[in-house]
């Protein structure tokens, strides 16, 4: 049996190759671009970046601490359906996982099945054996609990069919930013790391902006020029230019940046290279706008919230929807 010491052993280790020195991380990142161009060198090592930071030894056994629970007695078949609109984006789904000592079955993404290889691949080199209780798999047959993350058309499908076991079912989330006005130039800076990291494609991007009232958007795109590698990747560029074309015929009012389309519109959720925002009036409207988009928001970034450009780094305890994860896994 694999002690809780091992894994955590385990990865610190895989934190420490997922590096570009490391050579057959730098291949997998090589091939994953290949297989999904939005899957760019840059946004692969950040979000091992990421990963990184959760995988130390001290952080990994003070967060267990809290669920005695774990690892459990009696293992269960767990399923993971992995979404794939950013690099391994599932990987706090499965860090979960793979500490509570259920049977793991995942569902890897196409979009992501690369980098996750890789990271079972070197997982099963320093655990030998570790492909007994953890596989990969075409379809969750017989789980007995499962965690499934994915858009809001295959969320429905989801509770379709994993709606008698356990589960935890995630559709798609945004998160917004909060700006005050009195934002200092380096703030305003960071905010197109929220942004623009990505793609947009996450749901830790920020989507939506909400500024007090008159506040002069079209500025915005003076602070984010650190971001203009954006603008040559062709896939963003196409949507760019698609959106830009739609708002132009059907004379939809925006603003049209040299990385993005910014538009006054309530709706969270944006297309990519499109950035939404809305005028607030005072703290009270404030305060009605996010009750209003609370159902759809992953997180919020601002002063008195997730530091300007920190969107992308979750801590342990920062699980997706709020929902907590280690919690569902130890009362299986």
């Amino acid at each position: 049996m694999v002690t809780t010491d091992q894994r955590i052993s385990a990865l610190a280790e895989l934190g420490e190759r997922l590096q570009p020195g490391y050579a057959p991380f730098a291949q997998a990142m090589e091939q994953a671009e290949a297989a999904n161009p939005w899957f760019t060198r840059d946004n692969i090592q950040l979000a091992a970046e990421a990963i990184r930071s959760l995988l130390r030894p001290e952080a990994l056994r003070s967060w267990l601490a809290a669920y005695p629970r774990l690892p459990v007695l009696r293992p269960r078949r767990l399923g993971l359906v992995l979404a794939g609109n950013i690099p391994l984006v599932g990987f706090h789904d499965f860090l979960c996982a793979f500490l509570s000592g259920h049977h793991l079955f995942l569902k890897l993404s196409s979009k992501d099945s690369v980098l996750f290889s890789f990271v079972l691949q070197e997982l099963d080199e320093l655990i030998p054996g570790l492909n007994q209780t953890v596989h990969v798999v075409e379809r969750l047959a017989d789980a007995e609990a499962v965690i499934a993350t994915g858009s809001n058309t295959t969320s429905a499908y989801f509770r379709r069919y994993f709606g008698k076991v356990p589960h935890i079912l995630r559709g798609h989330r945004n998160a917004a930013a909060i700006l005050s006005g009195e934002e200092t130039p380096d703030e305003l800076a960071a905010l197109g790391r929220d942004v623009f990291s990505y793609f947009g494609l996450g749901c830790r991007n920020v989507s939506k902006l909400l500024l007090p009232k008159g506040y002069p958007v079209a500025i915005l795109s003076d602070y984010w020029q650190d971001y203009q590698h954006v603008i040559f990747h062709n896939k963003y560029r196409n949507n760019y230019d698609y959106y830009r074309a739609v708002f132009l015929i059907n004379r939809v009012e925006h603003t049209a940046g040299p990385l993005v389309l910014l538009r006054n519109e309530p709706t969270l959720a944006s297309p990519v290279a499109v950035l939404h925002y809305e005028f607030y009036e005072d703290e009270q409207a404030l305060t009605a706008i996010l009750q209003r988009d609370a159902p759809q928001l992953q997180c919020l970034v601002g002063r008195r919230h997730i530091p300007f450009g920190r969107a992308q780094f979750p801590t342990l305890t920062d699980y997706a929807d709020g929902v907590d994860t280690l919690q569902f896994l130890s009362q299986l």
